[in-house]
């Protein structure tokens, strides 16, 4: 049975503070130093490993046999290492087919937990891109469906809240990665029973903490935050600048990790979507996901240090 958890602002800030005196959100993480950490997706109770695997770009290959081989290296890294959610959209052009073709050489011993978006307009040709999705990964069904940059979102809501029902998806998303959305954004996870929202959030962009980030919480829905390392912008600034020793507190060996720490660390956010083409970034990418997250303070010493570089 489903159930529904919800916190009011108030429970958000004493979430954050349990954070700051070194306790574990009760019940919504779980950790080891050798493995995954996990949070709880609100809306169920299963949990999800913290860093997932973003496909923009990335996957956007044609012909390139030996990228191709390289991204099933990185795949199966991903797997190895407690991966879980890989998330993509037909907005990515060769994406799906490439993610198909590699999920079908791979051992993931059920490990996914598969992503993707509906990005067109109209009832019909929702559902006709959604099956060609599935046809493309070669799988029974999706584990989320997300409604990609809010396009015809009441028309697809009303068939994945169906779909839903009928077993046919088992969570359904909404997504944006513009700011000029978030007002509207608002509105809908207010008004609407979404049981994932997926937004741009690193510690460069961190708008959505104001209001989108309490508003998910209050309204039991979990968040994935896409452009981690805002489309690489983040190496640049910290480019040949030292990785503080006090990063060691919390298991942080590299800036990547860093910036990933950062993000999951945050109560409201579920999953994180960094996306890479070398097996050497996935493994620090999933490195990110294991030890000790940073405290509240330890996150303000984190911004502070970086916005000092």
């Amino acid at each position: 049975m489903e159930y529904k958890q919800v916190i009011n602002r108030r429970q958000f800030i004493s979430l954050a503070m349990a954070l700051g005196a070194g306790l574990m959100l009760p019940g919504n993480v779980t950790a080891s130093s050798s493995a995954q950490i996990r949070k709880t997706i609100t809306k169920s109770g299963e949990k999800l490993s913290v860093i997932g695997m973003g496909t923009s770009r990335t996957f956007d290959i044609t012909g390139d046999t030996e990228l191709l081989s390289r991204l099933e290296q990185v795949s199966q890294t991903f797997f190895d290492m407690g991966g879980e959610m890989i998330d993509s959209s037909p907005m990515y052009g060769a994406s799906q087919k490439v993610i198909g073709q590699i999920l079908s050489k791979l051992n993931h011993n059920d490990q996914l937990f598969s992503a993707t978006k509906v990005w067109i307009e109209g009832y019909q040709e929702g559902i006709e891109q959604m099956e060609y999705s599935r046809l493309l990964w070669g799988i029974k069904k999706f584990d989320l469906m997300q409604i990609h940059n809010l396009l015809d979102w009441k028309t697809h809501y009303e068939t994945l809240q169906q779909m839903k029902a009928e077993g046919k998806i088992r969570y359904i998303g909404i997504t944006t990665s513009h700011g000029r959305y978030h007002e509207q954004l608002k509105d809908i996870l207010s008004n609407n029973d979404f049981d994932f929202v997926q937004l741009s959030y690193n510690i460069a962009n961190r708008d959505v903490e104001r209001e989108l980030l309490p508003i998910a919480m209050e309204n039991g829905v979990s968040v994935i935050a896409n452009r981690p390392y805002q489309r690489g912008a983040l190496f640049q600034k910290i480019r040949n600048k030292p990785l503080p020793e006090w990063v060691q507190e919390f298991d942080c060996t590299s800036w990547g990790q860093y910036f990933l720490k950062y993000i999951v660390s945050h109560p409201a956010i579920t999953c994180a979507i960094p996306a890479t083409t070398k097996v050497k970034h996935m493994k620090d990418n999933m490195l990110a996901g294991r030890g000790r997250l940073p405290t509240p303070d330890q996150r303000t010493q984190m911004l502070k240090y970086f916005e000092s570089l």
